[in-house]
């Protein structure tokens, strides 16, 4: 990602497409950033700029704390040292340096959620950061050279968000408010996310009337009526399931009632940028949940359960053994229920964990899931679970979709 160097989109503004898009502005000798890339690709992203640009680099900004986006600046900053110029002044929201700090608290329960979720087994996370030199809280107005850029928080994916709007080009930079596919905000991995005022982000950056939109991953959006069509019909779609999940939790139903009930607008279903290849509807249920209701799921049963192991053998024992526990569960692949299928593979499997049938089995079975599901999450989180059963029995592993596959 990234090889293709920066495209100039109009006189002065750039946009270096990759995993974590940077998107430069050249004025009255100087360079601006918004957003710096990842660590992976970031000297590659640092020629490539500079193939476009020599000017100095004055200001970085960051649309929010997530690797892919504040990675880059360690080549620009070698370089400013080298030549003996101040470093560029990164601009950032306030919450950024926390997140800095809880991904060095749980660094390596990053690596494995990352590693689980891009299936990227040699996946390692990064302890050192480049901190922003100036913060805000609500909002910050930076003028550089000719360009005005008008800054304002917002909670959405992250908590530390940064919108920016530069009026000089109607240009809106939503970083990852927008991102092609349906909104990030229910991932089972990660840390809480913010569906509601996600929407209302999504509506204050319609009525900017920008006429061009350049997110932070994928391409950018032309056209003040295509731009407003598409916040507004995400912003409709999320509101949508906090709407009715809101109303199911304040009627004191079950997270697993609501689960399997809240659906997404029909109307919108055929969107190219509300498909549900990354996230999905019932992981921002459970996310809202998780917000608003806790982590109690209104089952007695779970408040304070049996270990999963203890259960697993309770039921294998009233099914005649874990034997007819793993037939069953291909019975319910065979006929087409998956998710019933998860649950007796993985009984039976807790159940009797040394069982390299039992093994094969559960591999089986989640391999059929990660196949029939849609989102990059189910995908990796399925994939994993088959190549535990997989190394279990000494066979090969086998690598599952990554993000660049999904955003493409």
């Amino acid at each position: 990602m990234g090889g293709s160097g920066v495209i100039e989109l109009a006189d002065g503004l750039g946009w270096q497409p990759g995993f974590g898009n940077i998107i430069g502005f050249r004025t009255a000798g100087e360079l601006i950033l918004f957003d710096t890339g990842n660590p992976h690709t970031a000297a590659m992203m640092h020629q490539n700029v500079r193939a476009w640009t020599t000017d100095p680099l004055t200001t970085a900004f960051y649309s929010h704390g997530h690797i892919d986006h504040v990675m880059g600046m360690d080549p620009f900053d070698a370089e400013a040292q080298a030549a003996g110029h101040p470093r560029a002044q990164v601009i950032a929201h306030e919450a950024v340096k926390a997140r800095f700090d809880r991904y060095v608290l749980t660094n390596g329960y990053n690596a494995v959620i990352n590693q689980r979720q891009f299936q990227a087994p040699d996946l390692t996370w990064p302890t050192v950061y480049r901190h922003p030199d100036v913060t805000f809280r609500d909002a910050l107005t930076i003028t550089r050279g000719d360009l005005t850029f008008e800054l304002f928080h917002a909670k959405g994916e992250t908590d530390d968000a940064t919108v920016g709007w530069v009026p000089e080009y109607k240009l809106l930079l939503p970083g990852d408010l927008f991102i092609w596919l349906t909104p990030n905000c229910g991932n089972p991995q990660k840390v809480q996310r913010y569906p509601r005022e996600w929407a209302y982000a999504l509506r204050r950056m319609a009525a900017l009337g920008a006429e061009i939109m350049m997110p932070s991953h994928g391409a950018p959006i032309f056209g003040a009526e295509r731009i407003h069509q598409a916040l507004t019909e995400t912003a409709e779609w999320l509101e949508s399931i906090v709407e009715q999940t809101l109303a199911m939790l304040n009627e004191g139903r079950r997270l697993d009632d609501i689960v399997h009930t809240v659906t997404p607008p029909a109307h919108l279903a055929d969107r190219g940028y509300l498909q549900a290849k990354y996230d999905e509807p019932e992981f921002i249920v459970r996310n809202l949940w998780r917000l608003y209701g806790g982590w109690y799921d209104g089952n007695p049963a779970n408040l304070k359960p049996s270990s999963d192991a203890d259960l697993a053998r309770a039921v294998a024992s009233l099914a005649g053994g874990t034997g007819k526990l793993a037939d069953a569960a291909r019975r319910a692949v065979e006929a087409g229920d998956l998710r019933l299928a998860s649950h007796l593979a993985e009984m039976a499997t807790q159940a009797d964990p040394d069982d390299a049938a039992l093994h094969e089995v559960r591999a089986e079975v989640y391999a059929a899931r990660a196949a029939d599901e849609s989102s990059l999450m189910a995908k990796g989180v399925y994939t994993w679970a088959a190549n535990e059963s997989r190394r279990a029995v000494g066979g090969p592993e086998r690598s599952g979709t990554v993000l660049t596959d999904v955003l493409s």
